[in-house]
Formats: structure tokens, sequence, C-alpha cells
């Protein structure tokens, strides 16, 4: 089988395309893997935020067309990209082993930075939790992939900058992580940290031979972070975070609903057996609800909308 891969032209993007690459080729059934670098609209429009430009869907809808038209066979994703709601036609295959999971300081510790100091993050989730943290400090918006971000950051445009940490691990740049979160102190994005491959629903065979790359943990977790934001019809425009840790068959989840500003946050914990999953994303969700989460979620769309 010919596998072609759809993917953006980041160098991020393009180091997961590889490496998952590298792992079909590895199986019987994979004859040759080719790559297949897209641009989309979300990696063309920098001046412009994700919520006011469409939503990090925007990343991947390029990428599905070309599954559609029969240009390509998979898609890989950041999943924290992937919007909760698939379009009908379309499923998430395999997700890979999840790596590290955290976002990460680059420049300064938040502790080190001076007050009013300038923190660059376009991520409405992240704003939110630095301000609770931080109330002084000023969130200004960073958007571009990830060596365009240091090198804003280089050139001053900020004191110190938010990423992923498992991006900066996965290009060799973790030299560069300043500080590590911890969850207690930022929850991360759904499914952050995990890279998932996709393909139209109907390709029986090859859904088949991409399941031999699922890790099982991961999926669990990663449909249970999704199940939550989910049911708090948590999109773009919310600073929603949730994390799931399955250790020894028990799931714990984490999730959090706040302003953009931090000034009103909810924040939830709840765990249980990991054959539960769904129940215990379901629960978190509605313990939420029942807080206002609601309330909170439709004051972010109106002021970020």
């Amino acid at each position: 089988m010919k596998i072609r891969i759809a993917t953006r032209k980041s160098e991020l993007a393009m180091w997961q395309a590889q490496h998952v690459a590298e792992l079909l080729n590895e199986l019987d059934d994979v004859d040759s893997v080719e790559p297949v670098p897209l641009s989309t609209r979300g990696d063309e429009v920098l001046d412009r935020s994700l919520q006011k430009i469409g939503g990090k869907g925007l990343f991947i809808k390029e990428l599905e067309v070309a599954m559609q038209n029969g240009d390509a066979d998979i898609a890989v994703h950041s999943m924290k990209d992937v919007p909760v709601e698939m379009p009908d036609g379309f499923c998430i295959a395999a997700v890979l082993p999840r790596g590290n999971a955290a976002d990460a300081m680059v420049g300064r510790k938040l502790n080190e930075l001076p007050d009013g100091a300038i923190v660059g993050t376009s991520s409405l989730r992240r704003a939110a939790q630095l301000k609770i943290l931080r109330p002084d400090i000023r969130i200004e918006p960073l958007r571009g992939n990830v060596n365009t971000r240091i090198e804003k950051l280089e050139r001053g445009e900020f004191d110190a900058i938010v990423l992923a940490a498992a991006g900066l691990e996965r290009l060799g740049r973790e030299h560069l992580i300043a500080e590590q979160f911890v969850p207690d102190d930022m929850l991360p994005a759904v499914a952050q940290g995990v890279i998932g491959i996709e393909c139209l629903t109907d390709n029986v065979d090859l859904r088949a031979l991409l399941a031999k790359l699922n890790d099982a943990t991961t999926l669990r977790t990663t449909l249970a972070e999704r199940t939550v934001a989910r049911a708090l019809g948590a999109d773009c425009h919310a600073p929603v975070a949730v994390h799931g840790v399955s250790l020894a068959s028990v799931l714990t989840l984490s999730a959090l609903v706040a302003t953009a500003d931090g000034s009103q946050h909810l924040k939830e914990t709840h765990g249980g057996p990991s054959e539960d999953a769904e129940k215990i994303a379901t629960e978190i969700a509605r313990r939420l609800l029942d807080q206002g989460a609601e309330e909170i979620l439709a004051e972010s769309t109106a002021s970020n909308g």
C-alpha cells in the first residue's frame, strides 16, 4: 500500500509527518510513504487572531480537502488543533503515544518577570491562566510557527512567550525552556502533545492499518478530554483546558473554564475506572456547567469573537 500524508509546511508539522512516515514504513503492508505539504489558511493569515478568522479548524481544512479529492490518503495533526466536532466522512484513525503535554515559558520564568511585563501568546486558555497567576502582566498576541515566535522574542518584542513543550522538544529546542508549568498552575489544551492521524471514514482497509499505530492509553485520555470540551460546547473562542492522566486503570480528569482575563474561572477534577472514561468526562462537564460554565463561555465568546 502506498500512503500519501497531507501535512502543513511548518517545521514542526513536517517533523510530525516524517515521524508518522517512519512508523508506517515499519509495517509490512506499507510499500511507500510520500509527504504532501500544503499551506493552510491558518498558516497564511498571521495578522489576526484565530478566533477572528474562523478558529483552529483553519489549520486542517485544506488537508481534508486533499483527502476528499484523492490527493492524499491521511493527514497528520497536532490533536489540539483538531476541532472536537469532526466533519462528516472523516475520523481520527490513530493517535500516537502522547508527548509532553505541558506548556512552557520561553525567555524567563513567570515569577522572574517584572511588573507589567509583556508575555506573548494568542491562546485564550494560556492567557487566562497566566492572568490568574500574574494579574499584572500584559498579554500580547503571538502568531506564527515555533521558530517565528522565538525570533520575535529574540528581537525583544516580548519579555517571554509561552509555547507547547512538546513542540520545542520535537524540534530539538527544549534548551530554550525557562520553566515548564505543572498542571496545577496551567492546565494544557485538550489533547496537547498528541499526534493524530486522520483519514476518510469509509476507507476501512486504511483504518485497519492505521489502528496498528494506536496507543491505547493516549486514545483513552484524548477521547475523554475531547468529550469534556464537546459537552461544554467549547470552541476556539473559549479559554478551556482539560487534562487526563490514566494510571493503573484509573483515569483522572481535570478541567478549567475561564474568561480571557482570568477574572472568572472554574476548575474541577474527577476520576474513576478507565473504562468509565466517557462517564467521567460527562460528569466533570456537568459539574462545571452547574457552576455557571456556560455563562463564562458566553462572555468569552462575546468579548473575543
